[in-house]
C-alpha cells in the first residue's frame, strides 16, 4: 500500500522583544498585567528570603567574633532592612532597563553596587553613631572598607540572581506567547482543512434536486433536501478543533453517502461496518469527509459498472483503525491512473492527522492486491 506523505502546515512565527504593557512598546496579549504581577511577587518573595539569609549569616559570623547575636539582631535588622530597600530600588531600575543586553545588565548592576555599597557603608554608621549616642564615634576606615566591600558583594549577587530570575520570565513569556501564536494558527488550519468540502458536491446536489423535481419525483427531491438540509447544518456549527465520536462522524457521512446515492441510484451503494465499542471513539470532525467524496468522484468516474463504498471501523488495543475503500474491478483505467486526481482530499486528512495526532496519528492510502482504492486513518484511541 502506497504511504500518503504527512502535511504540515504549521510554521513557527519569529516574535519580536516583548515588552511591558506600560512600556510604550506594542500591546501585549490578554492576561499579561497577571504574568508581571506574578514576577513582581516572586521578586519580593525571592527579596524577603535572600535579606533573611544576609540576616541569618550576619547573625552566625558576628555570634562567631564574639558579638552576641541575640542583642545586636534589631539592629542588624534595622540595617539590612535598609539594605532590603537599596536592593528594592536597583531591581527597580534594572526591571525598567530589561530590554538592554544580558551584558549591559550586568555592567549597570556592577555600577548601581558600587554606588549602593558606600551609601549602605554610611547608613550603618549613622545608625552605629545613633546606638552610642551622646559618645561621638571614630571613622574606622578598615571596617569602612570591609563594610563597603560586604556590602557591594551583597548588593551585586541580588543584582546577578534578579537578572537570571528576569530572563527566566522573559524566556516563559516568549514561550507563552509563541504557544498563543502556534494555537491561533493551528485554529486556522484546522479550520481551513476542515471545509475543503467540494463545491461541486453542493452544485451537482442541487442539479439532481432540479431534475428530480422536473421529473416529477417529488418524494426524492425531498428526502435530497432535507438530507442536504441536515448535513450542511451539522457541517457549518461542528467546531473544527473538537473531536466528535465515531458513531456521530459515521452519522454525518451516512447523510452524505444518501444524497449521493440518490443522485446515482443505479450506480454506487455503499456499507458501514463499526463494532458498537468503536463508536464511542473520538475523531476529528469531519475527518472521513474527504476520503468519501474521493471514493465517490474518482470511483464511479473509473468504473462502467456499479461501485460500493465500504467504510470499516475497528479496533486494536489502544489504536483505531478506520478503513473508507471503494472498488475498482471493472475499471478500465489502470493503476497508475487510478492513483491520479486523489491529491487534495488525501493530502486535507494528512494534515489534519499531523496536526491534531503529530507522529502518533498516521494516514495511508493506495491500490490493494485486488484492485480497490483503500485510505486508512490510525489514531490513538480516546474514549468519549
Amino acid at each position: 500500500m502506497t504511504d500518503i506523505q504527512h502535511i504540515s502546515y504549521l510554521q513557527s512565527e519569529a516574535l519580536t522583544p516583548f515588552a511591558h504593557p506600560h512600556s510604550g512598546a506594542r500591546p501585549r496579549e490578554h492576561g499579561d498585567s497577571g504574568f508581571w504581577d506574578t514576577l513582581a511577587g516572586t521578586t519580593i518573595k525571592l527579596a524577603a528570603v535572600f535579606w533573611t539569609a544576609v540576616l541569618l549569616t550576619d547573625s552566625i559570623l558576628w555570634g562567631v567574633a564574639g558579638v552576641d547575636p541575640i542583642r545586636s539582631f534589631f539592629g542588624k535588622l534595622i540595617i539590612d532592612s535598609f539594605g532590603a530597600l537599596l536592593t528594592l530600588i536597583i531591581t527597580g531600575v534594572l526591571y525598567r532597563l530589561r530590554n538592554a543586553g544580558i551584558l549591559t545588565k550586568v555592567g549597570l548592576a556592577f555600577v548601581f553596587s558600587s554606588i549602593a555599597a558606600p551609601l549602605f557603608s554610611l547608613i550603618d554608621f549613622a545608625f552605629f553613631a545613633l546606638c552610642i549616642s551622646p559618645k561621638v564615634p571614630v571613622f574606622d576606615w578598615h571596617m569602612a572598607g570591609v563594610t563597603m566591600v560586604s556590602s557591594f558583594g551583597t548588593f551585586f549577587g541580588w543584582s546577578c540572581l534578579f537578572i537570571s530570575l528576569l530572563y527566566s520570565f522573559e524566556v516563559q513569556d516568549r514561550e507563552r506567547r509563541l504557544a498563543f501564536v502556534r494555537e491561533e494558527a493551528l485554529t486556522a488550519q484546522m479550520r481551513a482543512l476542515r471545509y475543503q468540502i467540494s463545491p461541486h458536491f453542493l452544485f451537482n446536489t442541487l442539479n439532481s434536486i432540479a431534475g428530480l423535481i422536473e421529473e416529477g419525483s417529488t418524494k426524492r427531491a425531498e428526502r435530497m433536501v432535507i438530507s442536504l438540509s441536515t448535513f450542511l447544518r451539522t457541517t457549518l456549527t461542528l467546531d473544527p478543533m473538537s473531536d466528535v465520536t465515531l458513531a456521530e462522524e459515521l452519522m454525518l457521512q451516512e447523510e452524505y453517502l444518501e444524497i449521493e446515492r440518490e443522485r446515482f441510484p443505479d450506480r454506487m451503494d455503499f456499507s458501514i461496518d463499526a463494532a458498537a465499542s468503536t463508536k464511542a471513539g473520538r475523531v476529528p470532525s469531519l475527518i472521513l469527509q474527504p476520503l468519501i467524496e474521493n471514493a465517490v468522484k474518482h470511483g464511479l468516474s473509473r468504473s462502467i459498472k456499479a461501485i460500493t463504498i465500504s467504510i470499516r471501523a475497528r479496533r486494536h488495543g489502544d489504536r483505531l483503525f478506520i478503513a473508507v475503500e471503494n472498488d475498482l474491478s471493472a475499471s478500465n483505467h489502470s493503476r497508475d491512473s487510478a492513483s491520479q486526481g486523489f491529491g487534495i482530499g488525501l493530502r486535507n486528512v494528512a494534515g489534519r492527522i499531523r496536526a491534531r495526532y503529530g507522529d502518533n496519528g498516521r494516514f495511508t492510502a493506495g491500490m490493494t492486491t485486488d484492485q480497490n482504492f483503500r485510505a486508512e486513518i490510525d489514531v490513538p484511541w480516546q474514549a468519549a
